[in-house]
């Protein structure tokens, strides 16, 4: 499985500051990212699932809504996990 709890509780302690805060904005970015990374691995070998690519661009959605919540809300904790995940603005 590619999402074991273990590394669950691995992103939510990094990002998020303790194992059970799984709510904070930064730790459910830093999950769809990895889900996100996943899915589009799986992509590049079978470019013609079109279930998985649905669910892509909706988790891509899912997260540019955290995203700019986040820049609304607090742009240095923004500006800290773009930096921490590579992701582009």
């Amino acid at each position: 499985m590619y999402l074991s709890p273990e590394i669950k509780k691995n992103i939510f302690k990094e990002y998020g500051g303790k194992e059970t805060d799984t709510g904070s904005p930064e730790s459910q970015i830093a999950l769809f990212t990895h889900r996100i990374k996943h899915l589009t691995d799986h992509l590049k070998t079978n470019k013609k699932d079109l279930g998985t690519r649905r669910s892509l661009v909706l988790l891509v959605g899912k997260r540019r809504k955290l995203l700019n919540y986040l820049k609304d809300n607090d742009i240095e904790r923004y500006r800290a996990i773009i930096k921490k995940l590579n992701l582009r603005k």
